[in-house]
């Protein structure tokens, strides 16, 4: 099977979820191709092939820059058909899901998003996927002869299995009828370690009682490298930016821990952190719905746990 991972990128460098893409269709056995549209750092192209990669594209016009849509699924339809791959991979996000659904209506590819496991082969092409924010899986045979999957995130992990893969230049044919869309603003997330490729969260709620009282999470973030998210109410209220909203409507996270603190556990904060390997709840609040979700759950006064734990952890250092 010749497979076709899109990869994404910012600032020229490759995100993570692209990396667990590309580990992903290495695991299905098959020959995996690259491809990253836009600007995009050499080495970290080449590093792709220490995750399975044999080969990578680079579609390196400054137009692809943008990130359009329309676009870039003009240009993957293309690349299945020069590849002549049989399945494209790309990974579930804000760019990748949209990109997928149109690549899928292009080429007539059957198309299955949020995919967690790697395929059923036994019988056909068979992909398990999380529906209802992660508390169902649905199974669904793929029958069509070019398939397109967009992966949740952890659904592989992304570790080195070999080399540097060769870069080779991909001329993409711009249609200029796709940039009829255009992109007016971005206003980019700031911080050390960005919410969506983070291994570790650490996320505070109205249980926090202000902004000014931000800093022993900020402390306990520093701690554990970890990034720094929050409940909606809390960025409605202006305690913290936008960006860092975790939740169905905000950002969706999978990190290997998410810790919660003064967070209740409302459904719409539960879908978008159920993808994360551990999480641990403190919170004094005993009957706080979060706690049912949680690996493990700390009761007890955040103002005073916190520290704590702060302390603890840099001592083990």
């Amino acid at each position: 099977m010749n497979i076709l991972v899109f990869v994404e990128t910012s600032e020229g460098k490759v995100r993570k979820a692209s990396l667990e893409a590309i580990a992903y269709a290495h695991a299905m056995r098959g020959t995996t191709t690259a491809i990253a549209l836009g600007k995009a750092d050499a080495a970290e192209l080449q590093a792709l092939g220490k995750y399975g990669a044999a080969k990578v594209l680079h579609a390196s016009d400054p137009k692809l820059d943008e990130h359009v849509p329309q676009v870039y699924s003009s240009v993957l339809a293309k690349a299945m058909q020069d590849e002549n791959a049989d399945l494209l991979l790309l990974a579930n996000s804000s760019l990748g899901t949209p990109v997928a659904a149109k690549v899928a209506i292009k080429t007539g590819a059957s198309f299955v998003s949020n995919v967690t496991e790697l395929p059923d082969l036994s019988s056909g092409f068979t992909v398990k996927r999380s529906i209802y924010t992660g508390k169902a899986f649905a199974h669904v045979a793929m029958t069509g002869a070019k398939k397109v999957i967009t992966l949740k995130k952890n659904a592989a992990e992304a570790k080195e299995t070999g080399g540097n893969a060769q870069v080779v230049a991909y001329a993409a044919t711009l249609n200029q009828a796709d940039f009829n869309t255009k992109t007016l603003s971005t206003e980019k997330a700031t911080g050390d370690i960005l919410l969506p490729e983070a291994e570790i969260v650490v996320s505070g709620g109205r249980g926090m009682k202000g902004p000014e009282h931000w800093g022993i999470l900020e402390n306990l973030a520093k701690a554990l490298h970890a990034a720094t998210g929050c409940s909606k109410p809390v960025s409605d209220m202006g305690w913290r930016p936008h960006h860092e909203h975790v939740g169905q409507t905000g950002v969706k996270v999978a990190p290997q821990l998410y810790i919660a603190i003064g967070i209740s556990g409302a459904i719409q904060h539960l879908a978008g952190v159920n993808s994360s390997k551990c999480i641990v709840v403190i919170n004094k609040d005993a009957d706080a719905p979060f706690f049912k979700a949680a690996d493990y759950g700390i009761v007890g006064d955040a103002f005073e746990v916190v520290p704590k734990l702060t302390e603890a952890i840099l001592a083990s250092k």
